[in-house]
């Protein structure tokens, strides 16, 4: 229970706060709720002492638009890396250029086998309540081949989000915008600078017509796409040079490779390169993993202390909870909207 002082300092804090802050404070007092307050605060308190912070993003968090939020989090300095899985990182494009071309079906709990080869037929990828038009990737894939074509011949490489980031650049999406510019966190990525790493690229829409693509000749080497491994070796330099002077933080959305391959950047600089380095200065998941046996994402936190990933006093956080209720909440709470 808050004391009066506790209670006197909340009221007096809430000056500085919208309107949504407030209404969290207030309310969200206890489980998973008081678990999100906390969490937010600690992120707050990280970023407002000097610290970094790094993202991750698994699940379909593109396609439930988590950009509107994220964005802002980015633009206002509150993110400094990103690591996702390669669809979320398509996705967010996707939706930039063809969101009203989807199709969003709310009864898709009761959809039949009929149903969905019903919206197969028609051209649609569905994930939950959302359906993804074939067309769009065919457009993505266009202009995203080209740039790997250009690559292969002239035997360069980039990172998936580099390529994306060459678009932006070249202007090619542009007019194909159909949602405000500020709610693509690609976008925002690209104009702040940060890294975004999607370890397993394969294991998307443009990763598996990159492979066609190759197979076919059309496409002349896999190593226009820079590898896994040059990912992590990325990832470990942009570490070791931030960390020199901030510490950072990991704020995972969900679980999976997203969040497992970034938080392995500290084992590895510590335990396989033997040099020196913090480790993670601050831990939050949000997750609807529920702790069983050998899940990464439904492990405890503690559990990364074995790993060499967390230390047991960094600030750790878990809130069982749907991200696409709970991380808009969490990023207004610390934005103070």
């Amino acid at each position: 229970m808050n004391t009066v002082t506790e209670q006197t300092e909340i009221a007096t804090e809430f000056k500085s706060k919208g309107p949504i802050s407030r209404f969290i404070e207030t309310h969200y007092r206890h489980f998973n709720a008081r678990e999100l307050v906390d969490a937010a605060r600690a992120y707050r308190n990280h970023i407002d002492s000097g610290g970094k912070m790094l993202i991750t993003l698994a699940g379909a968090m593109s396609t439930a638009e988590l950009g509107i939020s994220l964005a802002q989090m980015i633009r206002e300095g509150k993110v400094h890396a990103i690591s996702c899985t390669a669809a979320n990182l398509e996705e967010d494009v996707f939706n930039l250029v063809a969101h009203n071309e989807y199709k969003i079906v709310p009864n898709y709990r009761e959809l039949s086998a009929a149903d969905e080869q019903k919206l197969c037929e028609e051209g649609f990828n569905r994930v939950t309540d959302t359906c993804i038009p074939e067309t769009v990737m065919r457009h993505i894939e266009g202009n995203f081949m080209q740039v790997c074509a250009d690559l292969a011949q002239n035997k360069k490489s980039l990172f998936p989000y580099e390529i994306f980031f060459r678009l932006f650049e070249n202007g090619c999406l542009t007019p194909h915008y159909q949602i405000p510019p500020e709610h693509s966190w690609m976008l925002a990525a690209h104009e702040k600078g940060i890294p975004v790493y999607s370890p397993g690229f394969e294991d998307s829409t443009l990763g598996n017509i990159f492979t066609a693509r190759v197979m076919e000749g059309k496409i002349g080497s896999h190593s226009a796409i820079r590898s896994g491994t040059e990912q992590m070796h990325e990832l470990v330099d942009w570490y070791l040079r931030t960390d020199a002077k901030a510490p950072i933080g990991f704020f995972q959305i969900g679980g999976g490779i997203a969040g497992d391959f970034a938080i392995c950047a500290v084992p590895l600089i510590i335990q396989d390169l033997k040099k020196e380095v913090r480790l993670w200065q601050y831990f939050s998941q949000i997750s609807d993993s529920t702790t069983s046996y050998g899940s990464y994402s439904g492990a405890v936190p503690n559990e990364k202390i074995t790993w060499c990933k967390l230390g047991k006093n960094t600030p750790k956080f878990m809130i069982n909870s749907d991200a696409s209720i709970v991380a808009p909440l969490m990023f207004a709470y610390i934005l103070g909207q």
